[in-house]
C-alpha cells in the first residue's frame, strides 16, 4: 500500500470506492461490511473524515480494483 493516500477529497466515501470498481470478488458492499466506519460515513466527502478513515479507504479502494492474486 502507498503511503499516500491517493483519495479524491471533493468526493463522496462511497464515489471514491466507486471510481476504482473493477468485476471481481471485491464489492461495495464487501468493503463496507471489512470497514463498517466507512458504511456509517458513506456520504462524507474525503477530506470530511480522519485519518485513520481515509486510511481505510485508501485500502477499500485498492480492493475494489480487484487485484489479482500474486
Amino acid at each position: 500500500m502507498p503511503q499516500e493516500r491517493e483519495i479524491f477529497a471533493s468526493l463522496s466515501v462511497e464515489e471514491n470506492l466507486g471510481v476504482a470498481a473493477r468485476p471481481g470478488r471485491w464489492t461495495l458492499e464487501r468493503v463496507y461490511d471489512l470497514f463498517p466506519r466507512l458504511a456509517e460515513r458513506r456520504s462524507h466527502q474525503g477530506n470530511q473524515i480522519s485519518g485513520g478513515e481515509q486510511q481505510m479507504l485508501a485500502i477499500g479502494r485498492a480492493l475494489m480494483g480487484n487485484p489479482r492474486s500474486c
